[in-house]
């Protein structure tokens, strides 16, 4: 139990200590987010925060699941499984955000190259989880487990580019996506726990320490955002654990804002190019919510959001495990 603790205190104090300096890194050199013009009006006063804060805590994070493996003699597939979506989708979004920042806008990386990453990072998943013969049997509701090779990698890429987007989506507001991915991680580790993983359990506790620490300088109003390095890294990381713990499903109630979140991007695209009428104010929903409640409420956004993720959560825990 010792070890873990190390990975989510440690995680903690790296993160806190070294985001006070990466912040003014940032503003010594004028990198700050550029915000949407789509967007609510009222951000805009948000304009130039410092971006890409993900990438201490990844980096952190990083560190100490290394640190804390060695320790527990525990550096097997499934840490590199899990450190291999963490880093590689972690340098997408840092890629994505880099250009942002050069560039000064809000548009990163193309639709296309982005997508084009985020598969091959899958591939690469694949390919390992495939050399160390782990299981392949996909759950399917009212079906069954159904064990084949060729479903089971078609699921897997569309899991974690999935999600990998789907939190990418969800980060749009202050300390939302934050707390969201204390309670997943948070979660997933107890899952870990009662399955006996040390390894994801030290994992999680591991994330969930950075990510306390980044709520410190990223709950409203925000010193620092996420960016996509932090957000893509994050929803590739839960998506490869639902998958290590051979629980992809449970991501549907765990992970149910970021469901919802998509879910709202692809309705209104839908209802827009087929209707010509937009079913929300505004997506992703958090802004919806936003625009109804009225210009303040952010905050009060952020908490409904957090607790519905909290709640996902119980539900899961209560029913499934």
């Amino acid at each position: 139990m010792i070890y873990p603790l190390i990975a989510l205190f440690g995680t903690f104090l790296l993160t806190a200590i070294a985001m006070p300096h990466f912040i003014n890194y940032l503003r010594r050199h004028d990198e700050g987010q550029q915000i949407r013009d789509e967007g609510p009006k009222w951000h805009e006063k948000k304009s130039g925060t410092p971006t890409m804060g993900g990438l201490v805590f990844l980096v952190a994070s990083l560190i100490m699941i290394f640190i804390v493996g060695l320790l527990m003699k525990q550096v097997n597939t499934t840490l590199w499984l899990f450190t291999l979506v963490l880093f590689l989708y972690g340098a997408i979004g840092f890629a994505d955000d880099s250009v942002k920042l050069a560039m000064k806008r809000n548009l990163g990386l193309t639709a296309k190259q982005k997508f084009g990453a985020q598969v091959i990072t899958a591939v690469f998943f694949l390919i390992i989880y495939f050399h160390d013969q782990m299981p392949t049997t996909l759950p399917i509701p009212f079906v069954g487990n159904v064990d084949s090779t060729v479903l089971f990698a078609v699921f897997v890429a569309f899991w974690i580019v999935g999600f990998s987007n789907a939190v990418n989506l969800t980060d749009g507001l202050d300390g939302l996506v934050g707390g969201l991915g204390v309670f997943s991680y948070g979660t997933y580790a107890i899952i870990a726990a009662k399955q006996h993983n040390t390894v994801i359990f030290m994992i999680c506790l591991a994330v969930v320490g950075g990510l306390l620490a980044f709520l410190i300088f990223n709950h409203l109003p925000a010193k620092i955002f996420m960016g996509d390095t932090g957000s893509l890294a994050l929803g590739g990381g839960l998506a490869a654990i639902s998958i290590i713990l051979e629980r992809p499903w449970s991501l549907l109630l765990i992970g149910i804002v970021y469901v919802i979140e998509t879910a709202s991007v692809i309705l209104q695209v839908f209802s827009f190019k087929t209707f010509h009428k937009r079913i929300f104010k505004m997506s992703p929903i958090h802004h919806h919510f936003e625009i109804v409640w009225g210009k303040g409420s952010e905050k009060k956004v952020v908490l409904a959001f957090w607790t519905a993720g909290l709640i996902g959560s119980i539900i899961y825990l209560l029913l499934f495990l």
